[in-house]
């Protein structure tokens, strides 16, 4: 993991939410949240079940409207961008939904190829080429390209999906939980391509995660929401620190790892 400056005042921040408000007819799921996000970090983002997480990551993404509140993205706010420089600030954006969202009727190849035919103007063969290097980068088989989404196994439609949202070789990508559904070896083996990617492209990650293993391998920061709010944001130390019920039971709970500092006497962080 990449080691994080304690003064805020040193890193750059690609993503900033200030404020933000959002509801379901008389619902409020998100209230005057405010969340930075660093560039070259791998931020993962927890809470329970239900609490906003994929709201707020489709709101800022202008998914879902907000009542209020800003989001500056890459030094941009959206509602003050003109149409050709929000189409340019698309670009530099990647999305990895739950699922992979891969549309069924595309192979893999067109899947990945489906951003560079809406923003760029490129031959055929040029767009060939770069998904046969997309789907190299994510770890997938050459003849991966030309199959379809019904014909690959769970985690090669992540990994599949993964090489859409580089398709256009983004500085911020989003991932909404991408090691739901994948046994331990392949969600292990996803964190690590994930930190790979951030290593040599410079990427950076906002993912939503329940995975405990993911916020304890690969994340070098974490913040959780709860209460329509971002109860707390920074490293690890930090949430077992954080004087909050649901918080200790999610990081010190019966399935949290041990966690051995020096100086402790006992393994009684878990």
């Amino acid at each position: 993991m990449i080691a994080a400056s304690d003064n805020k005042s040193e890193r750059q921040t690609v993503l900033s939410v200030r404020g933000v408000t959002v509801g379901f007819g008389s619902k409020v799921v998100l209230d005057k949240l405010d969340l930075d996000v660093y560039r070259g970090e791998i931020l993962g983002f927890v809470g329970a079940s239900g609490v906003g997480k994929s709201v707020l990551m489709r709101t800022v993404l202008r998914l879902l409207p907000r009542r209020a509140g800003t989001i500056e993205i890459l030094g941009a706010d959206y509602d003050k961008a003109t149409v050709e420089e929000r189409a340019a600030l698309d670009t530099r954006l990647g999305v990895l939904f739950q699922q992979g969202a891969l549309f069924s009727s595309l192979t893999v190849k067109e899947n990945i190829q489906l951003p560079m035919r809406e923003y760029l103007d490129l031959p055929q063969s040029l767009m060939d080429d770069l998904a046969y290097l997309k789907i190299k980068l994510v770890g997938l088989q050459p003849d991966a390209a030309d199959k379809y989404p019904s014909e690959l196994s769970g985690g090669m439609i992540k990994r599949a999906a993964l090489a859409r949202a580089l398709a256009l070789d983004p500085d911020l990508v989003f991932l909404d939980e991408p090691t739901s559904g994948l046994d331990p070896i392949g969600a292990a083996e996803f964190d690590e391509l994930i930190a790979r990617l951030r290593d040599t492209l410079g990427l950076t990650v906002y993912m939503v995660t329940h995975d405990l293993d993911s916020l304890f391998s690969v994340c070098d920061r974490i913040a959780v929401l709860g209460q329509k709010r971002v109860l707390v944001e920074g490293t690890l130390d930090d949430m077992l620190a954080f004087d909050d019920a649901w918080v200790q039971s999610y990081f010190r709970g019966k399935r949290a790892r041990t966690i051995v500092r020096p100086g402790d006497d006992e393994q009684t962080a878990k």
